[in-house]
Order: structure tokens, then sequence, then C-alpha cells
């Protein structure tokens, strides 16, 4: 089983991917978490890169094709394996990601992109993908109260986010895979929400022999 977390930056996504696999852990289901970009020594790289402000000059089709680079080596190298022998891959961002970033974000149109996505993720199709909503204006409060300063794709503005969000928003109406969640409900009552929606898959797929 195939899970992704997805969001605008500081919405939430990668605490709740962390609590529900601490969750699936405490219940026994053999698990492994991944991010995206990154995950492997070559993924990581790439990551580093893509973030760096020092990239600030990057175009956006070798950004598009730099996150889909590593998600190629991700799924080659540790999520394919895992997949086939029936681990449950939770994985914070994956191809979503991309088509709203960057097909949606940056204008590079979506069609094109879904198409990049299918080959760098090997046709791989999520089973079921959480998008956390938050506003735009909320994800730069949340940013304004951290101390670190912000990556080179944080640093991008309030019309870039906009694009991204709806982008995000449309998805979710296209993929029946998609649950959308308030991000600012408190953390505990979305990881029930989340839990909830994992055991429902779970007996969907036990009924269709999936599981």
């Amino acid at each position: 089983m195939f899970i992704t977390f997805e969001g605008l930056d500081f919405s939430g996504k990668s605490t709740q991917a962390k609590l529900f696999v601490e969750r699936l852990r405490k219940e026994a289901y053999p698990v492994l978490m991944e991010r995206d970009p990154g995950g492997t020594a070559i993924g990581e790289t790439i990551r580093r890169v893509l973030l760096d402000r020092a990239s600030a000059g990057m175009g956006e089709v070798t950004e598009l094709l730099l996150f889909s680079a590593s998600r190629a080596q991700l799924v080659h190298e540790i999520i394919g394996p895992a997949l086939r022998k029936g681990t449950v891959v939770v994985c914070d961002r994956f191809y979503d990601s991309t088509t709203a970033y960057q097909g949606s974000g940056r204008g590079l149109g979506i069609e094109g992109i879904k198409t990049i996505n299918r080959v760098a993720a090997h046709s791989l199709v999520p089973d079921l993908t959480l998008f956390f909503d938050i506003p735009v204006e909320e994800l730069h409060r949340r940013m304004k109260g951290q101390h670190s300063s912000a990556d080179r794709m944080e640093s991008s503005g309030k019309e870039f986010y906009e694009r991204v969000r709806r982008g995000y928003l449309q998805l979710a109406e296209e993929e029946s895979r998609f649950m959308v969640l308030d991000g600012m409900k408190p953390v505990q009552e979305l990881h029930v929400l989340v839990w909830e929606r994992f055991q429902a898959l779970v007996l969907s797929m036990a009924k269709t022999g999936k599981a």
C-alpha cells in the first residue's frame, strides 16, 4: 500500500505523516517512510541543490526535471522494492507536488507534467493521497514563526502559493484517491481523521482482493 501526504509548505503534512507512521508501527504494520525529493543518496544530493538559496537562478524546466529525477531514483531504489515486499510505504510529498508546484505554480502546464510524472514514477499511483489544506495567509504566518531562514522554494511569493493551492484543489476534484483535510484543525483531530481513512482503505482493499 502506498500513501502520500501533500500540502503547501507549513501545512502540517510532515507532522501528520510522522504521527501516522508511529501509529502504523504500534499496530505492527511493516512500514517505510520516505520523502520526495530525497530518500536516496542521489535524491538527497538533488534535494540540496533544489532547496539551496544559491540556486536562485535555476530555470523552471531544470527545477521540474530535477524533482522528477530524484523521484525516479526513489521509486527505482526504495519504494518499488518495498511495495513488492508488502510494506506500507508513506511518502512526504510525491508527484502531485510537482503537478501543483511546477505545473500550476510555475505555469508549466498540467498535462505535460503528468506525462513526466508517470515516467518518473514508473507508472506507480498512490492508493491514497492526503492533502492538508491551509490558506496562503496561514502559510506565511507559520513561516514567520520559524527561526530558520526560508529555503529557495519557501521564498516564493503569495501569488505563487495561491496558484499552487488551486492546483492541488483541482487535482483533488479530479482524483478519487485524494482526501482533503482542513489543515487548520488541531493536530490530534487530524491524526484521527487520517487513521480512520486508512482503516476504510484497508477494508476496501480487502474486499476487492488488493490488500
